[in-house]
């Protein structure tokens, strides 16, 4: 059995088996790995082939000098952030999603990926109890998250002001002000560095010891001072 540019049945199966092989050593292989950042680069960097290498020769040469700097975050002993290892389903789609190589950038590019997402949506917005009309978008991350989010706020608040930022920008717009809780994360000031609000201009609001804002506690214009902030 062959696929288009060369991507037979056997190398799919060998890299599912490394992948398995990986998976089942979570739980016994150190949690972080003691490599050197430095060997690692050495190990899968070198000079640039002039000529192409077999795909099989490609994924193997990568699992073989990668895995000693693969953190064991799929696993259950490990605890640095606020990550873990996806449910199967969710890594079996992400499998399919990859050999399907669907862009879902348009309906027409691909009408499975936008029903997927439609479907996605619908129930998001069930589980949240927010009304079917709803818009929602589907992003990368956390930081992309908090990024749309702002940029929509944004939008909203000038358009009260009577203020068009898409077609008129943010010069000459009237000031958006950003309140953030003084335990918010640090998406929140990239964010507003790249929609033009800029992080030194939040305005933060003390929190409790579970990061939740009290808008009874005092208001401070750094997360380094406990003078009161300018508000307008």
């Amino acid at each position: 059995m062959s696929y288009r540019i060369g991507m037979d049945d056997s190398l799919l199966r060998r890299t599912c088996a490394i992948a398995g092989e990986f998976l089942a050593s979570v739980d016994d292989r150190p949690v972080f790995p003691s490599i050197a950042f430095s060997d690692l680069v050495q190990a899968l960097g070198g000079p640039l082939n002039d000529e192409p290498i077999d795909a099989e020769q490609v994924i193997a040469e990568l699992a073989q000098h990668a895995d000693p700097g693969l953190v064991a975050s799929p696993g259950p002993r490990y605890f640095g952030f606020v990550t873990g290892g996806a449910v199967p389903a969710a890594v079996a789609a992400d499998w399919l999603t990859s050999a399907w190589d669907q862009n879902a950038g348009l309906h027409v590019l691909s009408p499975a990926s936008a029903a997927i997402e439609h479907v996605a949506a619908t129930w998001l917005l069930d589980v949240l109890g927010l009304p079917a009309s709803a818009s929602v978008g589907l992003v990368t991350g956390a930081t992309m998250a908090n990024t749309v989010a702002i940029a929509a706020a944004r939008h909203e608040v000038l358009r009260r002001a009577g203020w068009d930022v898409e077609a008129q920008g943010l010069q000459g717009a009237p000031r958006v002000h950003v309140v953030a809780g003084a335990e918010a994360h640090a998406s929140i000031r990239s964010a507003t560095r790249l929609l033009g609000l800029g992080a030194s201009t939040i305005l933060y609001v003390d929190a409790d010891g579970q990061g939740r804002m009290d808008p009874a506690m005092r208001r401070t214009n750094s997360r380094r001072t406990a003078s009161p902030a300018k508000w307008p």
